[in-house]
């Protein structure tokens, strides 16, 4: 058997587009020798659909474009292929439940149909809400082999889902062995987050070695909202060894099981130095060019400060859209050094992209006169963190004025560690209809911007557009400078928060491992006072997030769909 492994960037809810995109690479597989053609979960639908499923016609309009692509796959002579399509299906009988299913098309109609067993219902996984598993194994028939076919958490046995924090009691892989399958099939829609993929091949790797027969694992590609998935194709042996295409590639992984065993190579290291760094870089270029492109937009404008936060999401928006597509605002005030505007300035030249300069300082003059009369008559006076907030909020009304006049989306430049406490203005730097680097904790910014700045010369592989950094993208200065908002005379970050080290530690802790607040405090030695203060911080914080741009999801506990907290509650600590 001929297998291919067909790597597919879904645009959810674009069920005619969808298809027709699948059956030209169907067909173009065909003609070069594929005798089976899998494409990722859902592909049909795009994945999260979400409640798009609930929509009146939606999932029979699904059904209808499965039929129609068999039909169209047998006139356009790819019809002895066994082509495997993600969609949705209705439930036989009374009631309107669904069913995430793998279709089987050959000949012209649906063969077989494979229901998902294993449903999710964890971090941004709800598939509960909408899906009914299915019951029974399904193998076909394809030249030498007996496939079997799972779907993404299909792949999770008992023993492998209560070490991760989940439970099954059935084990769809080696069912679809005992009805007789030679070849496992696995299409998946399993988004990107940090130590996911090591994690996700060595499941692969432990399937393997248990069903015996080789498995066949493909992601979906792309980025849909806050998700980014990775493309990821690998064939996987039971003695272990593997084939595997690049990830974040568009091309199919092509197989033929006659092959001699040798063909087989083991998969590189996966915990190579700096591969953190760059599957954060690749994520989130990949999660910014599949936003633009899905929306219909073309070009992004962020404010550039000079420091180390705009400028890494400055670089990050040049490597997904080309340099030419993207325009920087320097927004001083008064209390704006020459340094910051020096470096915003430089991170420009290195970048390549249009930057423009807007002083705040006369509009901000002028608000304040205007207000302080109407704030003298309630007792209160423009200062502090009321007049801070008025400078940030300026400085997004100016960033919004520039998106509506221009079409061009904003750029929200907010990192993890301030999102997580609060540190930052609602309507003022976390205005923006995106924000790349907000699943990023502020030392990881730090890390990620050196790395950017040692590999400048591939920083564009995920999106592929024409874009070469010749030299270090970020200023040395904006990496080293001590971290200012440059709201008031002499600040910095550290007047107001601990050393990034410890906020870190406490948002890892507290968000991503839900750790108490003893746990934390021993673990990194910290005062627990310290550790209380700043989790009560996040959780009085979740008010704001709540109303956050979309933030591209890297950690396996981002701020977003995965992490659903009450914003009115009451913690027992």
């Amino acid at each position: 058997m001929r297998i291919a492994l067909a790597r597919f960037d879904s645009l959810v809810g674009d069920v005619p587009g969808n298809s027709r995109r699948m059956l030209d690479r169907a067909v173009e597989l065909s003609n070069a020798g594929a005798q089976c053609v899998v494409f990722p979960e859902l592909a049909m639908v795009g994945y999260p659909p979400r409640d798009l499923l609930q929509r009146e016609g939606f999932v029979a309009t699904c059904e209808r474009a499965v039929v129609a692509l068999a039909a169209s796959l047998q006139s356009n002579g790819a019809g002895d292929v066994a082509v495997l399509v993600g969609t949705v299906v209705h439930v036989a009988g009374p009631g309107s439940a669904l069913m995430n299913v793998v279709a089987v098309l050959r000949g012209g109609r649906v063969e077989a149909t494979y229901a998902k067993r294993l449903l999710p219902d964890y971090d941004v996984f709800d598939e509960p809400r909408h899906f009914t598993a299915g019951r029974s194994p399904v193998v076909i028939s394809c030249a030498t082999e007996r496939v079997g076919i799972v779907i993404c958490e299909d792949l999770w046995r008992a023993e492998d889902a209560v070490a991760a924090g989940h439970s099954y009691s059935i084990d769809p892989v080696a069912e679809s062995v005992a009805a007789g399958a030679t070849v496992i099939v696995c299409p998946s829609a399993s988004p990107c987050a940090a130590g996911k993929h090591a994690r996700h091949v060595e499941i692969l790797r432990s399937a393997a070695q248990r069903a015996g027969v080789p498995l066949c694992s493909l992601n979906a590609s792309g980025a849909d909202d806050d998700l980014v998935f990775d493309g990821d194709a690998r064939i996987v042996f039971p003695n272990g060894t593997a084939i595997s295409a690049a990830r974040w590639g568009t091309d199919a992984l092509v197989h033929d099981f006659k092959a001699p065993p040798i063909a087989a190579e083991r998969s590189p290291a996966l915990d190579t130095p700096g591969a953190e760094h760059a599957e954060r870089w690749h994520s989130v270029v990949t999660g910014i060019a599949g936003y633009f492109r899905k929306t219909g937009h073309s070009h992004a404008v962020l404010g550039l400060s000079g420091g180390i936060d705009s400028a890494l999401v400055a670089a990050l928006a040049c490597a997904a859209l080309g340099a030419d597509r993207v325009t920087g605002i320097l927004m001083p005030s008064k209390f704006s050094s020459d340094g910051s505007r020096a470096d915003a300035w430089d991170l420009a030249r290195r970048l390549g992209m249009q930057a423009l300069e807007i002083p705040i300082e006369p509009a901000h003059d002028a608000l304040a006169k205007h207000l302080q009369p109407y704030l003298a008559k309630v007792g209160a006076v423009l200062d502090g963190l009321v007049d801070e907030n008025l400078q940030s909020r300026l400085r997004g009304i100016q960033l919004m004025a520039f998106s509506n006049a221009t079409g061009a989306l904003v750029l929200a430049t907010g990192n993890k560690s301030e999102y997580a406490v609060g540190y930052s203005t609602l309507y003022g730097d976390m205005c923006g209809a995106l924000a790349p680097i907000g699943d990023i904790l502020k030392t990881d910014v730090w890390a990620l911007a050196r790395w950017a700045n040692d590999h400048c010369q591939d920083l564009a592989l995920a999106s592929g557009v024409d874009w070469h950094c010749s030299q270090p993208p970020i200023p040395e200065a904006s990496i080293t400078k001590i971290p200012s908002a440059e709201l008031r005379p002499d600040q910095a970050d550290q007047d107001s928060l601990p050393p990034y080290e410890v906020l870190d530690a406490i948002v890892r802790g507290w968000v991503e491992e839900e750790r108490s607040i003893d746990s934390i405090a021993l673990a990194h030695q910290l005062d627990r006072a310290v550790v209380e203060r700043w989790t009560r911080a996040i959780d009085m914080a979740q008010y704001k997030r709540a109303q956050a741009p979309v933030i591209i999801r890297l950690s396996a506990r981002a701020f977003g769909p995965g992490r659903r907290m009450p914003i009115v509650m009451r913690d027992v600590r």
